[in-house]
């Protein structure tokens, strides 16, 4: 799906009965209020109950969040980005990450809001105790701050200049990948997996466009 024209006001309407409309949008503190309980708690469940070791709980929990980078860059290149044929699948798309890119400006969709979120994390955690069994108590809540972190680098990627010269790379070829070409740069939290799979911005050929930039940036 082609996501061709940048909005610089407002958002996009997803739904028009306005409650589902309203269940688009939520602030990344809510996500990271709902999420953060986990995060601690699982951890600590599975080391008083089933007696895991601190090493091992330090090192599935950072497994699952390193996991979580290589399942966002097949999320957003192969899904959010797949070619829709159908009307209904084209929608679904848009609603999903379409939209995001009509509307970078729009706080409110960055974050997958409360509900769908819900949803998508018990289905996900389910799929992780089926295959690690106990330790998904582990393994699972790494992979969620894997989630929080993504969302909240990309919030700051839209709302402020890099803090670090390092981040530089990261936050250009997100930028490009609005603005330039949409199949490439498909990393947010890193590059690493464009750079395994080639989809990488050439960062010393690339220009930056600072008016485009600006358009990508909340105000």
């Amino acid at each position: 799906m082609k996501f061709e024209k940048i909005h610089n006001k407002g958002q996009a309407q997803l739904f028009k009965n306005q409650y589902l409309e309203m269940l688009t949008k939520t602030h990344p503190l809510v996500i990271w209020g709902m999420y953060l309980p986990v995060i601690i708690g699982l951890p600590y469940y599975a080391a008083t109950r089933f007696d895991a070791s601190g090493m091992k709980v330090a090192g599935l929990f950072i497994f699952g969040m390193f996991f979580w980078t290589f399942f966002e860059y097949i999320m957003h290149r192969w899904v959010f980005h797949m070619i829709a044929e159908s009307p209904r699948a084209q929608k679904v798309v848009y609603v999903m990450h379409g939209n995001h890119h009509h509307y970078p400006r729009d706080k409110e969709r960055l974050f997958m809001p409360p509900v769908p979120s819900l949803i998508l994390a018990s289905i996900i955690f389910s799929i992780q105790y089926l295959i690690l069994g106990r330790n998904a108590f582990i393994f699972f809540p790494g992979f969620m701050l894997g989630y929080l972190l993504y969302g909240s680098m990309h919030y700051a990627i839209h709302a402020w200049n890099p803090p670090f010269k390092w981040m530089k790379p990261l936050w250009r070829n997100h930028h490009l990948h609005h603005y330039k070409n949409e199949h490439q740069g498909f990393g947010v939290s890193t590059t690493i997996w464009d750079r395994v799979f080639g989809t990488m911005f050439d960062l010393t050929k690339e220009k930056e466009d600072k008016e485009k930039v600006k358009e990508l940036m909340f105000k």
